[in-house]
């Protein structure tokens, strides 16, 4: 089969590769029709390189078709319709059964440390092949896939893999009250959609970004766009809240942000270093880019809540406690646990009216074989990509 490879820094290749097949007793097998470009998948082009081997198969989003059922599967058949979570969760461990998804006893990676493993992310978490490929094998068969019906386009319910329940829980745990405004930082696509969950709960949003394409998507939706171009964001969000700031922040960039030289310039040269020697580096003594974060943090208000959805890496990052302690702020964080949403996710996609805006959320549908070009083009965030569907 076909399936984008990652072969070293900055280099995505579309190579063949052997397809997968069942292993144990409750695999499947998926013919992927969709499977997205994520912002996370950055890092592995770029930052994470110290955790990734040439040919590992990357990408987390996917969806399709069962084509095969191992003997222990029984709530799927064969041509049944299925999204993939990106965590790999048994759905029966006590982490699953308390709604912790990401934290999955049964496939933390234990020996780095870190909690589930994910689809296509590295040996931090498990080293899993991942699904921008045309086949993918999925374990935990009758907890694990969600069964969505044949019918409407793939764009309706791809996003429940990743896009929809990061955004959703990012939102809950901003836990913002009726009527408060919501400042989300970081118009991309967990952004963008964060910012639609908030908007039809009937919050004032305040969207950031530097991106006149994303500004725009967000303001289209009823957002007050925040271009981070015109001048001191902090400042423009005081001057919007009567000085207090917002009651609810979700940060939704991570270790992608720009505004800090030094911990970019660190984070490129322990990348650039040979595996064995980045990994503790980057495990122990890691900076992320907090331009966003710092951001957040002073752009609350008193006793406001901090949502981070933004992945950050770096065990080194420096916190300003005093701050946060002196304004009593709320933080919660995490990666999404995707299993536990997926009840209350449902509703938004099974009518009509498509009230967040699904099947027209990708801007970009290409093919596998543009993968590499498209990494190059989502990092520059050009050709107003926001979010990148490919089509095996």
């Amino acid at each position: 089969m076909k399936a984008v490879t990652w072969q070293g820094k900055r280099d995505m290749r579309v190579e063949e590769v052997p397809d997968p097949h069942i292993i144990e007793d409750d695999d499947i097998i998926v013919e992927v029709t969709s499977t997205g470009l994520c912002g996370s998948d950055l890092h592995l082009y770029e930052v994470l390189t110290g955790f990734m081997t040439p040919g590992d198969i990357v990408g987390h989003e996917p969806m399709g078709v069962v084509a095969e059922v191992g003997p222990g599967v029984r709530e799927l058949n064969v041509g049944d319709r299925v999204v993939v979570p990106f965590n790999v969760s048994c759905g029966t461990c006590w982490m699953c059964e308390h709604n912790l998804h990401s934290q999955c006893e049964t496939t933390q990676n234990r020996d780095q440390g870190t909690g589930a493993s994910l689809f296509g992310y590295s040996s931090l978490y498990g080293a899993v092949p991942g699904g921008q490929a045309e086949y993918l094998r999925v374990p935990f068969g009758n907890q694990l896939p969600m069964k969505v019906p044949h019918g409407p386009s793939d764009d309706r319910f791809l996003f429940l893999s990743d896009v929809l329940p990061t955004a959703w829980q990012a939102l809950k745990y901003a836990d913002p009250a009726p009527e408060s405004t919501v400042l989300v930082i970081g118009a991309g696509p967990i952004g963008d959609m964060a910012t639609r969950f908030a908007l039809h709960a009937g919050h004032r949003v305040l969207t950031v970004d530097r991106v006149p394409e994303r500004l725009a998507r967000v303001g289209q939706r009823g957002a007050e766009a925040i271009d981070m171009n015109d001048g001191d964001v902090v400042e423009q969000v005081r001057e919007l809240t009567n000085g207090r700031g917002a009651d609810a922040v979700i940060e939704a960039v991570g270790m992608e942000a720009h505004g800090s030289p030094i911990a970019e310039g660190m984070t490129k040269l322990v990348s650039s270093m040979p595996g064995p020697a980045s990994r503790p580096m980057m495990k122990k003594a890691g900076l992320d880019r907090m331009a966003a974060l710092y951001t957040a943090f002073d752009a609350v208000r008193r006793g406001g809540t901090i949502s981070i959805s933004g992945v950050y890496g770096g065990a080194m990052d420096p916190v300003p406690m005093m701050q946060l302690f002196d304004k009593q702020v709320q933080l919660r964080m995490g990666q999404a646990n995707v299993r536990s949403w997926t009840e209350e996710l449902m509703p938004f996609l099974e009518g009509d009216d498509d009230p967040l805006g699904v099947e027209s959320f990708a801007t970009h549908h290409l093919p596998l074989s543009e993968a590499p070009e498209a990494y190059k083009s989502f990092q520059e965030k050009a050709e107003g990509m926001v979010k990148v569907v490919f089509n095996p």
